[in-house]
């Protein structure tokens, strides 16, 4: 008689394991498959096609314009107003286009995780891969706004915290990330979390210096809340970086950057936790 073994073991990870991080990279052409999957689905059927994604920005530019710009008059710290909405629309969908997704992972992909075993963490980090495609697209709105007003000779001043722009990326696909694994596990058991969640996104967007400047935030008390937004540093650092307005400290940048990086590890702990019994409950 020969000796059963067993060629691959599957377990639950932990974070003696890595949290699953090791298995991620070894299936990482999956994450490739999950992105190409993403980008193709999201342009079947449609009329516009990629056009969309340069529409979604502008149609969001003229409603900011429009509503907070000539009817609430609220200032652009003396930035047209296209460039400045568009800087911090583009960064917001972003975000909240990942953070929505991930925090469906569970949801969306029910059949699929019940059928085949693979590292469950594949789904939620090709989300984020995959949105990164429209991101671009819509930044290079941004950037041929942004070129008009300097031909139009409208004195633009970039600096070299211009080139963290690599780093707040990165930054706001961790916080959508973790953020978004811990709402995915919280959801699997409790779904009427799912339309708190999505108000809660809404009114995210106005806790965040995307249609007014932090300066137009005069309360000490009401800034000061607002610092503790991990996205308000991200922003601010972004708008500092792309024509000198803004306020920049390397102090709110490293707050967000801790925030991110805690949420981050608690997210992928409690979704590895979880993929052990979601199949049961969801």
């Amino acid at each position: 008689m020969t000796n059963d073994y067993w060629t691959t073991e599957i377990s639950p990870t932990s974070f003696a394991k890595g949290l699953g991080l090791r298995e991620l990279w070894q299936k990482k052409y999956l994450v490739w498959l999950f992105i190409k999957r993403d980008i193709t689905v999201q342009f079947k059927q449609t009329i516009f096609g990629m056009g969309w994604y340069f529409i979604s920005p502008l149609f969001s530019m003229f409603m900011y314009m429009v509503v907070f710009g000539r009817i609430a008059n609220i200032p652009t710290d003396d930035i047209p107003q296209p460039v400045f909405y568009l800087s911090g629309i583009c960064l917001w969908e972003y975000f909240a286009e990942c953070l929505t997704a991930v925090s469906g992972t569970f949801q969306s992909n029910a059949g699929l995780f019940g059928k085949v075993y693979f590292p469950r963490l594949v789904s939620p980090v090709s989300v984020v891969m995959s949105k990164l495609f429209r991101f671009s697209l819509q930044l290079c709105t941004f950037i041929i706004i942004y070129l008009f007003f300097v031909i139009k000779g409208v004195e633009l001043r970039p600096t070299w915290y211009l080139c963290l722009f690599p780093i707040l990326v990165m930054m706001i696909q961790g916080l959508a990330l973790g953020l978004g694994l811990i709402v995915s596990s919280l959801t699997t058991k409790y779904r009427d979390l799912t339309n708190f969640f999505g108000v809660f996104v809404s009114l995210w967007m106005y806790a965040t210096p995307i249609v007014y400047p932090l300066s137009y935030v005069t309360n000490p008390t009401l800034h000061k809340i607002m610092l503790f937004n991990p996205m308000t540093a991200i922003i601010e650092t972004f708008k500092y970086g792309a024509y000198g307005a803004g306020q920049f400290s390397w102090t709110a940048l490293g707050y967000s950057a801790l925030c991110i990086l805690v949420l981050l590890l608690i997210g992928i702990y409690m979704f590895n936790r979880k993929q052990k019994s979601f199949i049961d409950t969801i």
